[in-house]
């Protein structure tokens, strides 16, 4: 089942740009320019932990692949200021299974993005939750859920997450409530081996 990025992300399918993509730097960069908009390498350099030399040339590295572009100047017009191209990305494994680069491209990233996002819900624990009023830490929490589906299943539940979630990510910055914040959603979808067990023995579970 294709998906119709209802969220308007960029779609990665160019196993050159997955590997660009798949280093720590880049990926700080572009999450960096998603969040908080335009800015110069010397900007983004504390953030992304490199020199503003280095942090232009990875800059420049993404350019050429299409994942951020030459934003409009700001104040100082000699300064060149960046912008992604798109709020999110997206990528896919290869279906065809002899695309061996492919497949190692989308692994590559994958793994790289689970680095990226594993520690995030250790540091919201320790130094957000503490401090969150009482209604916002009473909408916070982790579900863990397994059903059984086929992949086209599996598909339409993802589709039919992204229908609930393109209003509010895509709306304007102007419609947005009084008193909204940023919320991070963290969605694993993590398909079992063909050889797990997978009977009525074993139904699926939730835990809150």
């Amino acid at each position: 089942m294709e998906s119709s990025n209802r969220l308007g992300d960029i779609e990665i399918t160019d196993p050159q740009a997955m590997r660009a993509l798949a280093h720590p730097v880049r990926l700080a960069i572009l999450e960096r320019l998603q969040r908080h908009g335009p800015a110069t390498a010397t900007q983004l350099s504390p953030d992304v932990g490199a020199t503003p030399s280095v942090t232009s040339w990875h800059l420049r590295h993404l350019a050429g692949f299409g994942l951020v572009r030459d934003a409009e100047p700001g104040p100082d017009r000699r300064q060149r200021r960046w912008e992604a191209v798109a709020r999110g990305f997206r990528f896919e494994a290869p279906e065809d299974p002899h695309d061996e680069e492919g497949a190692a491209a989308a692994r590559i990233l994958s793994r790289e993005l689970f680095l990226r996002s594993g520690d995030l819900p250790n540091r919201w624990a320790a130094e957000v939750e503490p401090v969150l009023e009482p209604a916002w830490r009473g909408r916070a929490g982790v579900a863990h859920t397994r059903v059984v589906v086929s992949a086209d299943e599996l598909g339409a539940i993802e589709d039919a997450m992204e229908r609930v979630l393109a209003p509010y990510v895509t709306r304007d910055e102007a419609d947005r409530p009084a008193g909204g914040r940023g919320v991070r959603l963290l969605r694993y979808v993590l398909p079992e081996a063909a050889g797990d067990r997978t009977g009525a023995e074993d139904p699926a579970g939730g835990t809150p």
